[in-house]
């Protein structure tokens, strides 16, 4: 099964035939998917039943959106496709992930995509558990690294958390406060810096016993 099918969900729709590929389609395709992923969450929905609500063949959401993934993100109107971005951090070794982490991201907050980026982030911080863009982030980006590292005996819940946290504080520093030196500091200083403490939280020695 493949990720655009992955998830299961019943058609709600009870219409017969097929919407034809039209500049209307795609914004039945995203009606249907914000619909449905805001109800049952990504993983719970499918491929098939996003289509099936907006009465169009499953091949033309794949012909417009591509993936699962990228669908979700036009729909929770991600101001870039996540997909170069996901793909590094998964080519990349285990032992790596924090340096690649911190390099994929801060890269993309320095791009032309930085300023939404930052208009998203802020919608997280005021958009409270509803966030589409909250929702993007734990159910897409965070659960597909925690999946990465985690072990029998650790679900590696908080060492994503952590160092969500962690990138977060440092895009508000230097994206939303604009703290200095921080802020125009190069994307290699940054690595450097933050990149060892991001490995530490993935895959290093933390304590998250309650005393």
């Amino acid at each position: 099964m493949s990720d655009g099918e992955s998830g299961s969900g019943t058609p709600r729709s009870g219409r017969t035939g097929r919407r034809p590929g039209n500049a209307d389609t795609k914004l039945a395709i995203l009606d249907a998917a914000r619909e449905r992923f805001a109800g049952a969450g990504f993983d719970k929905t499918s491929i098939r039943a996003i289509a099936a609500d907006a009465d169009v063949d499953p091949a033309l959401v794949h012909h417009y959106f591509g993936t699962k993934q990228q669908l979700f993100a036009a729909a929770v109107e991600f101001p870039i496709d996540p997909a170069a971005t996901l793909d590094a951090i998964d080519a990349a070794p285990v032992e790596e992930l924090g340096a690649t982490i911190v390099r994929a991201v801060v890269t993309v907050w320095d791009s032309p995509a930085g300023p939404g980026i930052v208009a998203m982030a802020r919608s997280m911080f005021s958009g409270g558990a509803e966030s589409p863009a909250r929702a993007f982030l734990l159910q897409v980006v965070l659960e597909r690294v925690r999946l990465r590292i985690a072990t029998p005996g650790d679900d590696a819940r908080a060492r994503v958390a952590l160092a969500a946290a962690q990138m977060v504080g440092v895009l508000t520093a230097r994206k939303i406060m604009v703290i200095e030196p921080l802020a125009s500091m190069p994307i290699d200083e940054v690595v450097a810096a933050v990149g060892p403490t991001l490995q530490r939280y993935l895959t290093g020695d933390i304590d998250t016993a309650t005393p």
